[in-house]
């Protein structure tokens, strides 16, 4: 198996005169925990929809788990887990329910799907509420379980598309601990965030501005390079440069 999750070759998206993102060159290593940050409309959606294989690029090559983002995107989607800050689930099945359904989705049945999901809910502390209504659960508790049905058939890739949006700390803390327990047993993370402390534990960070790529590194590499003290502080000026061009 390759040690490169991600991999992307001038990748570029234009809609009409808007150019979303140009000439992305990128590369993830397989079991990474890696962030992708920018202000609104800095390319990071778009981004992520390309490399699910959801939107085809306008120009430009990309593979994620081996696969072609064009020529092969079911095999992409076949690959890859996804969760969002509005977790998706659906609140008026259970728990199990909603496990059951999305791991169906992604082609897990019969015995194999029930055993999978009995230690994956083992795992992730939902045994004990397998049987409660999914809209009753709190935001950590519905997260959780957004995780569990993103990743109930094993994906190579994960993207979490900014997944602790509206949860409390203590809730944030155990999710990125479940992440790290994902990306040791070879998953690799691409997250977006808004809370620079959750960008501190990527191990590697991507900034995009206005659609480009402008810094790549380790959060020390990345402070370093903008010749600021943190990570947030490199954000604000960041943001507040979009900000200028686009007034």
């Amino acid at each position: 198996m390759s040690e490169v999750a991600v991999r992307t070759v001038a990748l570029h998206k234009r809609f009409g005169a808007l150019v979303a993102v140009e000439g992305l060159d990128l590369e993830i290593k397989r079991g990474e925990v890696f962030g992708l940050l920018g202000p609104n409309g800095s390319g990071k959606t778009t981004t992520i929809r390309m490399l699910c294989g959801l939107m085809v690029p306008t120009s430009g090559t990309g593979t994620v788990a081996g696969f072609d983002i064009v020529r092969e995107s079911e095999s992409v989607r076949g690959a890859i887990g996804y969760m969002s800050q509005r977790f998706g689930l659906y609140d008026d099945l259970t728990v199990a329910e909603n496990l059951r359904f999305y791991s169906t989705v992604y082609g897990l049945h019969g015995r194999e799907r029930d055993a999978r999901l009995a230690e994956h809910s083992a795992a992730l502390g939902l045994t004990e509420r397998l049987g409660q209504l999914a809209g009753t659960l709190s935001g950590g508790w519905k997260q959780r379980l957004a995780l569990a049905c993103a990743t109930a058939h094993r994906p190579q890739m994960l993207f979490l598309d900014e997944p602790t949006a509206g949860v409390d700390p203590a809730a944030r803390r155990a999710f990125w601990q479940s992440i790290y327990v994902l990306a040791s047993e070879g998953t690799t993370i691409l997250v977006t965030t808004h809370y620079m402390d959750e960008a501190e534990r990527c191990q590697r960070l991507a900034f995009l501005s206005r659609g480009h790529l402008i810094g790549v590194g380790t959060p020390k590499e990345i402070t370093t390079q903008f010749n600021q003290p943190s990570i947030e502080e490199v954000f604000i000026a960041l943001q507040a440069k979009d900000e200028g061009a686009a007034a």
